[in-house]
């Protein structure tokens, strides 16, 4: 792949939409926490293959912890951050904001993040553009997506021990 330049290669995506009655769990008044997973696979999708311009999959999903529940007829908004590259992986933050349509309030349903492997026809793992972050909000996040990088890594040693 050539080598581009970080500015060059989108980094962040925002898709708005709004929370339909068939999304609704068994109360029907919430959305169920299985519509929102598959939403925030897609907008995770759609952030990597945009910045590696490849076919991506899911390798994991951390931290998807619902702390507010969104109401049916909300209007939630996913905004989605390329957050660190390693050689083939990229880690998507999405953070999910629900607003209610008459009162225009929001709330901060919750932050999550996913890994995503950049891959090709075959479906074998190919090299992603190096990410360099530039604004110091971009280097924070940056630095805390390599955290949590180690840690994954030292857990799944842990897990292979058992």
């Amino acid at each position: 792949m050539a080598k581009e330049s970080r500015r060059e290669l989108p980094t962040k995506i925002k898709l708005t939409m709004l929370m339909s009655p068939s999304m609704a769990n068994f109360s029907g008044k919430n959305v169920h926490g299985g519509e929102i997973l598959k939403i925030l696979d897609q907008v995770a999708y759609a952030c990597a293959s945009q910045y590696s311009k490849t076919y991506v999959v899911t390798l994991s999903s951390d931290m998807v912890l619902f702390r507010n529940p969104i109401r049916i007829g909300s209007l939630v908004t996913f905004k989605a951050t390329l957050n660190y590259t390693g050689n083939t992986s990229m880690e998507i933050g999405i953070k999910v904001v629900s607003q209610d349509i008459k009162t225009k309030e929001k709330i901060h349903t919750n932050t999550c993040y996913f890994t995503m492997i950049s891959v090709d026809e075959n479906m074998k793992p190919v090299p992603v553009p190096k990410y360099i972050p530039i604004t110091l909000k971009e280097k924070k996040r940056y630095n805390k997506a390599l955290k949590r990088r180690k840690f994954r890594e030292k857990m799944i040693k842990k897990s292979k021990k058992v």
